[in-house]
């Protein structure tokens, strides 16, 4: 599993928004990765923002 599904699942199984701090918490991947994987995602239309700063999967 890459960085970028990492990141999905992680945010997927926790059920409410987070921050890329507690993505890392979780995953156990660098801050750069998370960065990395969350701009990714943020592009593709996979993940949005319902708060500044805190992400979750889009529905």
């Amino acid at each position: 599993m890459n960085a970028t599904q990492q990141v999905l699942e992680a945010m997927k199984q926790a059920g409410t928004p987070l921050n890329a701090g507690k993505l890392v918490e979780l995953t156990g991947l660098d801050r750069k990765e998370v960065d990395k994987a969350m701009k990714q995602l943020k592009t593709s239309g996979a993940i949005v923002s319902p708060k500044m700063c805190y992400w979750e999967p889009a529905k």
